[in-house]
C-alpha cells in the first residue's frame, strides 16, 4: 500500500493521504478508539448491561462502560495488575482514566477503585496510555501520557503507590513535579504518547520510548535520565519508518534466542538475545513488530532483514486486536502480551448493551526457532477452566463433509485439532493475478464455501444448527511459484445475519514445513470472541462476531471439508468452558 515507485515528494504525500482515507472508510469499525468524543452518548444515564448473549464469559471486560488499551501490566510481590483504559460514564471512547484490576493467575481478576483519574492541569482532558516499571529498592512508578487542553496537547507524567506495603497498591498520588516530559519545539505535541517500560544502561542511565510522528513518518523517541525525573531527548530516535504515519503504543523488549524463557527489559544490554519493536500505528489500526538488533552504544534499533518494517509487517494478531503490551513475568520466567479487542457492532448498539470491548486471553511469547518472528500461545493458566471433554481421532472428511463436535458448550470452548492429508498434489494452482495479493484480500476471494483442492478445511464455530450464520477458520494450500502458499482464514462474513455489522475475512500465511503433511489449530471460542492459533501459534487472529442464531445453547461446532482431498482430523480435543470464579 505503499507508493515504492513514486519519486516526487507531492505524488508520494497525496498517496498517502488517498491510502488513509480509503483505510478510514473501509475499515472504520476495525478499531475505533481514533480519540473522537461522542458528546451525545456521554450524557446519557447509566444503562443496564443487557445483550448478555455476546458478552464474554472467560475474557477480561469491566462490568460495564467502554476499555481499550491495556496499560502497565506487572507482577509485583505475588500479584498480577492490569491497568486499562476506561471511560466509566459511557460505552463509547471519552473520559479517559486508568481501571485497575488484580489477580492471582491472570484469569480470575478483582476490580479496584481507578489508579488514575483526570486531577490536574496536565491531565485534565485525559489519562491516557503508559507503562509501568520497577525501579530499584523493588518500587513501582507509572508513566503515563497527559492530555492538558481540547486540541489534544500531550505531556508525560508518573504516579507513585501511596502506600508501598499495601498489596493491591490501591492508590496512587502525583508528585508535584508532573509533567515529567513536555514535547520540544519541532517534536508533534499531539502526537506525544505512550511512554514505553523504562531499561538501564550500563551507563546509568534509564531510558525510555515515546511514541510519535513527524509528517508521515513514525517516531519512537529515546529519552535519557539518570534520575527517572529529568529526562533529555536523544539527538536520534531509536526507530522511525517513512510513510507509516503516528506510532502509538510502542514496546520494545529483549527475546532469548533458544527456548521459551522470557526476559526482563534489565537483560535488554545482553549480547545473546534479539529485540523486539512493536508500534501500533494510528492510520492502520494495526499492530506490527520487527526483530532486530539494538546497539547500546549508539542506542538504534536496526530490524533485521527477514523483518519487513512497515505496513507489510509482522503482526502479533492478524485480526481485531490492537495497543498491545507486553509485560516480564518474574513468578514463571516468561514474557506474556495482551491486546484489545474492540467490537465489531454499531456505537448504538454498544450504547444499548452497556459495554464496548475486551482484552484477549494473555498469550506467552518467544522467539520461533527460525530467529525470524514470535510465536504467541495461550498462557497455560486458561486450561484450569476446562470442563466437559470430547475428542475425536482419525476421523476422515471428504469433499463437503461436516462433522459436528458434540457434548460441549460451543459458544463457550477450547477446541485443539490436528488435521493431516496423504499428499499435497491437490494443492490448488495460484493463479498469478491472485499472487500479490496480501493474506486478507485472498481469504475475501478464496471463502470456505469456495471448493478447492487442499483446503479449505478447518472449523466453523459459532455456527447455527442449519449453518445460516457461522464464522469458519480454515486452513487453504496454494502452489505459486513453486512453493505452497498457506493462508490461515477466520471469516466473519457469514458469521451473522444482523445488518449493521463490521464482518471482515481476516488471514495471515503460514510459513510451515509441510514435509510431515499436517498442520494444527486451536479455537478459543467465547460468545462474541474467537481467538485462534495457527501451527502452534505462528499465526494468530482474533475476531470479534455477533449472531443472532448460534448464541447460547443454539451454537454449534463443526469441522469441515471443502476440497477435494480427503483430509483427516488426526486428533481433535475440544472442552467446554467454564468461566472464572470472579470477573471484576
Amino acid at each position: 500500500m505503499k507508493c515504492y515507485y513514486c519519486d516526487h515528494e507531492l505524488v508520494r504525500a497525496l498517496s498517502l493521504v488517498f491510502v488513509c482515507l480509503l483505510l478510514s472508510l473501509l475499515s472504520i469499525k476495525k478499531v475505533d478508539a481514533s480519540h473522537q468524543v461522542y458528546p451525545e452518548y456521554q450524557t446519557l444515564p447509566a444503562v443496564k448491561v443487557k445483550q448478555l448473549e455476546h458478552r464474554t464469559h472467560y475474557h477480561f471486560q469491566p462490568q460495564k462502560h467502554w476499555i481499550n488499551d491495556p496499560n502497565g501490566p506487572m507482577y509485583y510481590n505475588g500479584i498480577y495488575h492490569l491497568f486499562y483504559q476506561y471511560n466509566p460514564y459511557g460505552a463509547v471512547w471519552g473520559n479517559i482514566i486508568w481501571g485497575h484490576s488484580v489477580s492471582m493467575d491472570l484469569i480470575n481478576w478483582k476490580a479496584l477503585q481507578p489508579a488514575i483519574k483526570p486531577t490536574k492541569p496536565y491531565d485534565r482532558h485525559g489519562c491516557w496510555s503508559g507503562s509501568a516499571t520497577i525501579l530499584p529498592g523493588n518500587k513501582p512508578v507509572i508513566l503515563y501520557t497527559g492530555v492538558v487542553d481540547e486540541n489534544k496537547t500531550q505531556v508525560q507524567n508518573y504516579v507513585l503507590p501511596k502506600n508501598i506495603n499495601d498489596p493491591y497498591l490501591e492508590e496512587w498520588i502525583k508528585p508535584d513535579d508532573n509533567p515529567l516530559l513536555v514535547a520540544e519545539p519541532g517534536v508533534n505535541r499531539t502526537a506525544f504518547r505512550d511512554p514505553t517500560t523504562a531499561w538501564m544502561g550500563r551507563d546509568g542511565h534509564w531510558r525510555i520510548l515515546i511514541g510519535s510522528r513527524r509528517k508521515h513518518t513514525g517516531i519512537a523517541y529515546l529519552y535519557k535520565s539518570k534520575d527517572f525525573i529529568k529526562w533529555v531527548k536523544a539527538k536520534h530516535p531509536l526507530h522511525s519508518k517513512d510513510r507509516t504515519g503516528n506510532w502509538e503504543c510502542p514496546d520494545f523488549f529483549p527475546v532469548a534466542r533458544e527456548g521459551k524463557k522470557g526476559l526482563d527489559n534489565s537483560m535488554i544490554e545482553e549480547q545473546n538475545v534479539k529485540f523486539v519493536l512493536k508500534v501500533s500505528l494510528d492510520t492502520t489500526r494495526y499492530d506490527y513488530y520487527t526483530v532486530g538488533k539494538y546497539f547500546p552504544e549508539i542506542d538504534r534499533y536496526i530490524p533485521d532483514n527477514t523483518s519487513v518494517d512497515g505496513w507489510k509487517g509482522l503482526r502479533y494478531d492478524y485480526g481485531n486486536f490492537y495497543a498491545s503490551k507486553s509485560f516480564f513475568d518474574a513468578s514463571k520466567n516468561r514474557r506474556i502480551l495482551w491486546g484489545w479487542s474492540n467490537e465489531s457492532d454499531t456505537k448504538m448498539d454498544d450504547v444499548e448493551k452497556g459495554w464496548a470491548g475486551i482484552q484477549t486471553i494473555p498469550r506467552r511469547i518467544w522467539l520461533h526457532p527460525n530467529g525470524k518472528q514470535l510465536l504467541a500461545w495461550p498462557i497455560e493458566e486458561v486450561e484450569s477452566l476446562r470442563g466437559r471433554r470430547v475428542q475425536l481421532r482419525n476421523e476422515n472428511m471428504k469433499k463437503g463433509d461436516v462433522v459436528e463436535i458434540k457434548g460441549i458448550t460451543a459458544a463457550q470452548a477450547d477446541v485443539e485439532v490436528v488435521f493431516s492429508f496423504p499428499s499435497l498434489d491437490k494443492a490448488e494452482p495460484l493463479h498469478p493475478s491472485l499472487d500479490h495479493l496480501d493474506a486478507h484480500e485472498l481469504c475475501s476471494r478464496k471463502g470456505s464455501s469456495l471448493h478447492g483442492g487442499l483446503g479449505p478445511f478447518g472449523l466453523l464455530t459459532l455456527a447455527s444448527g442449519k449453518l445460516e450464520e457461522y464464522t469458519p477458520v480454515f486452513v487453504r494450500v496454494f502452489k505459486a511459484k513453486n512453493k505452497h502458499k498457506i493462508l490461515l482464514c477466520s471469516d466473519a462474513s457469514s458469521s451473522s445475519l444482523k445488518k449493521g455489522l463490521y464482518k471482515p475475512s481476516f488471514a495471515g500465511f503460514l510459513d510451515v514445513d509441510l514435509a510431515k503433511k499436517k498442520l494444527s489449530l486451536r479455537s478459543l471460542i467465547d460468545h462474541s470472541v474467537v481467538e485462534s492459533f495457527g501451527a502452534g501459534g505462528e499465526v494468530c487472529i482474533t475476531s470479534r462476531v455477533y449472531p443472532a442464531l448460534a448464541v447460547s445453547d443454539n451454537a454449534h461446532l463443526y469441522a469441515f471439508n471443502n476440497g477435494s482431498e480427503t483430509v483427516a482430523i488426526e486428533t481433535l480435543d475440544a472442552w467446554s468452558i467454564k468461566g472464572p470464579k470472579f470477573m471484576n
